[in-house]
């Protein structure tokens, strides 16, 4: 009899009740959890506390499953390029861990299904906003490693990353550099970045970064994470992904 990848999304024709949306996620981590705690609280974003004060929101999992996959992944990339120096492995580690990577693979394991939104906010689309997915993946890895360990959450990292890191032909370079080149070879100014705004708390602040280039007469582009520099690094990535049609 075949085995079903745990890493293959499931097939639902109805809500999940709790139960079943647990052992979904279950499913998708190809773990069970000892502490079921750390599974529910790792899939419930912050607006699904409305009126649930016993329950936290996966933000604190998150700032543990974000130094966890950052220790994995540049392990990992320490054994697959072990000639390769710093600078070039972490430009690699960088990218594995952006935004945009981790938002791409939760979508690809169906994710957003098992989380925890309000309902207003998920008729909005929330659950699938590209940053909330992001957390969510990184709040899963921390669950995963406080309930199982570093095993476990390795065990995740390897199978849920495993196309990224075989695409990883050679080091990418930082969406910073490429934009700073992209905009040089046209001679045209440099990017320049502007904070349009700072949320969330001290402990988890998400900045909001604007990028331009020669004013807005190229584009603009946007992005937001957990410190100024990553943000950087988004808006310079979304802006080149809207320039790359004309490039």
């Amino acid at each position: 009899m075949a085995v079903r990848n745990s890493l293959e999304p499931a097939v639902h024709q109805y809500p999940l009740t709790e139960d079943e949306r647990l052992a979904e996620a279950e499913r998708i981590l190809g773990h069970r959890f000892a502490r079921r705690e750390w599974l529910i609280e790792a899939l419930t974003h912050r607006s699904a506390l409305r009126g649930r004060h016993r329950r936290a929101s996966n933000e604190r999992l998150e700032f543990v499953g974000d130094r966890v996959l950052g220790l994995l992944v540049a392990e990992w990339l320490a054994e697959r390029f072990a000639a390769e120096d710093e600078g070039a492995l972490g430009r690699r580690l960088a990218h594995l861990v952006s935004g945009p990577v981790l938002a791409g693979i939760a979508a690809r394991l169906a994710l957003p299904a098992v989380l925890a939104v309000a309902p207003g906010e998920a008729r909005a689309g929330v659950g699938k906003r590209a940053s909330v997915l992001a957390d969510a993946m990184e709040a899963v890895i921390g669950a995963l490693y406080l309930d199982g360990g570093l095993a476990a959450a390795r065990d995740f990292v390897r199978a849920a990353f495993a196309t990224e890191m075989a695409n990883q032909s050679a080091p990418p370079k930082d969406a910073k550099t490429a934009l700073q080149e992209w905009a040089q070879g046209r001679g045209l100014p440099l990017p320049a970045y502007a904070l349009i705004s700072r949320a969330g708390p001290p402990h988890a602040p998400e900045f909001e970064i604007a990028v331009t280039v020669g004013g807005e007469r190229v584009g603009e582009g946007r992005g937001r994470a957990g410190t100024k520099q990553a943000a950087e690094q988004a808006a310079a990535a979304d802006l080149l992904g809207r320039l790359a049609p004309s490039s």
